[in-house]
């Protein structure tokens, strides 16, 4: 692992030995996290993979990083990702690591990290290869853009607590209902634990990233 700054972002890396080009996945923590939040799920990942764990662009008002400027809104919607979203290809670029494979990315988001996912989908499909969304929820307004059937086959993970307190299971089930409505190949992972992951949902996980 590695700790690096690209013009205003912070992150840490993991680089495959090799020239590659290695298929990249962008690993998105979610509310209050930092660069470091998503080292968690890494030894569940391929080990030909190029990750990339940057720090959100926003301070949070409890400290650690949110993804958008904090509103009142409980819910965002798919604009408040938009600033996020502009500014990440200055660091999804083989400029910056010419051992990446950019063309097809794969999206890994916890929490608040995973609705920045899905909104990520929904604005530049052309460009994911996957998506994986642990304990979040999609962003408001998605439910008009899901029909068209964009995201024909494309490969998504969520998986999610009954217990979640701070995010509610029925918010990880629209998030499902929706990416299935876009035509996308959905897996499904639920457990009775809190705002995490439970030890099923990790090894299915594991197996969702062997398969892609």
């Amino acid at each position: 692992m590695e700790n690096m700054q690209v013009g205003d972002w912070v992150l840490r890396t993991r680089v495959p030995v090799g020239e590659g080009p290695f298929p990249v996945i962008l690993m998105l923590h979610g509310w209050t996290g930092d660069e470091n939040s998503m080292q968690v799920f890494v030894s569940r990942l391929p080990k030909a993979a190029l990750l990339i764990m940057p720090r959100g662009l926003f301070a949070a008002s409890a400290g650690g990083y949110s993804w958008y400027p904090e509103t009142a809104r409980l819910w965002p919607g798919l604009d408040a990702f938009r600033p996020a979203i502009d500014r990440l290809p200055d660091l999804l670029s083989s400029a910056v690591f010419p051992q990446g494979d950019f063309s097809h990315l794969h999206l890994l988001g916890f929490s608040q990290g995973a609705a920045l996912s899905y909104a990520f989908v929904v604005f530049q499909p052309e460009q994911v290869a996957s998506v994986a969304g642990l304990a979040g929820f999609m962003p408001e307004g998605a439910e008009a853009w899901a029909g068209s059937g964009r995201l024909a086959g494309l490969p998504a993970f969520i998986a999610h607590g009954t217990q979640d307190s701070i995010v509610p299971v029925t918010r990880a089930r629209q998030a499902a209902a929706v990416l299935r409505q876009a035509g996308a190949a959905v897996t499904y992972c639920e457990d009775e634990v809190g705002h995490k992951l439970s030890a099923n949902c990790f090894r299915s996980l594991q197996v969702f990233y062997s398969k892609i």
